[in-house]
């Protein structure tokens, strides 16, 4: 089986089991379940995470050029070697970024705005997830809406600074969504605007086109006009 066989052929599987392990870190964060409930459901992201491992490293034995594919995807390793950080361990939801980027809209302007938009909503609540879980214990973010507030606020720079993380895992948490936040909000605006001048520019090609044929059409009545009063014998050049 080739690469690109396998890629085809995992990509739903990927898909469920991308959002299974995001739907069982949201269980296990917001439902506050029992011990018994919370137990399975983390053996459920192990499963996933195990998934992902096999998933990375058959696409490596298939490479043809193995060290130059694992510099290339060095992200993907980083993902699975993660400390065992809980909120850290939400990173591997990178593997929906890549099956999404690959199903994307084939139009470029598409793609980009597709992919950036799905990436942007999937940073901020994974992000609110994991500061939640990070600082419901020290006090400083203690609901969900307290996390996505502070989520949105730092995507998009604004910072007012009514909640503040306050352990180490919170403010690494908050530099990563800084740096994401940064890019997908640039991409976003630049890909807008650049639809923006591509809506005026085809305007104005619209509009020189009919004049254009405007031009065109008077042109040919002239000629008609010229011909049918020759036939009358009558001597246009002397008219005109």
């Amino acid at each position: 089986m080739s690469a690109h066989a396998w890629e085809r052929a995992t990509e739903i599987p990927l898909l469920i089991a991308g959002f299974l392990f995001l739907f069982s870190y949201s269980w296990q964060v917001l439902a506050d379940p029992s011990p018994g409930v919370y137990a399975a459901w983390e053996l459920v992201a192990i499963v996933v995470w195990v998934f992902f491992g096999v998933d990375y490293l058959v696409r490596l034995v298939l490479a043809r050029r193995r060290v130059r594919w694992f510099f290339r995807h060095i992200l993907d390793f980083v993902v699975l070697v993660l400390p065992p950080l809980r909120p850290l361990r939400l990173v591997r939801l990178l593997v929906l970024l890549r099956v999404l980027r690959r199903n994307a809209p084939r139009l470029i302007r598409n793609r980009i705005l597709a992919f950036a938009s799905i990436s942007t909503v999937l940073l901020v609540y994974i992000a609110s997830l994991a500061v939640l879980e990070a600082e419901r214990d020290a006090g400083a973010i203690t609901t969900f809406g307290d996390a996505l507030w502070w989520s949105l606020v730092t995507v998009t720079t604004v910072g007012y600074g009514d909640y503040t993380p306050v352990t180490f895992i919170g403010r690494l948490i908050a530099v990563g969504l800084m740096l994401g936040g940064v890019v997908l909000v640039g991409i976003i605006v630049g890909t807008l605007g650049s639809w923006i001048i591509q809506s005026v520019s085809d305007d104005n090609e619209e509009a020189t086109e009919e004049t254009a044929e405007a031009v065109i059409a008077l042109r040919d009545e002239v000629r008609q006009l010229r011909a049918a009063l020759e036939d009358q014998g009558i001597d246009t050049e002397k008219r005109l």
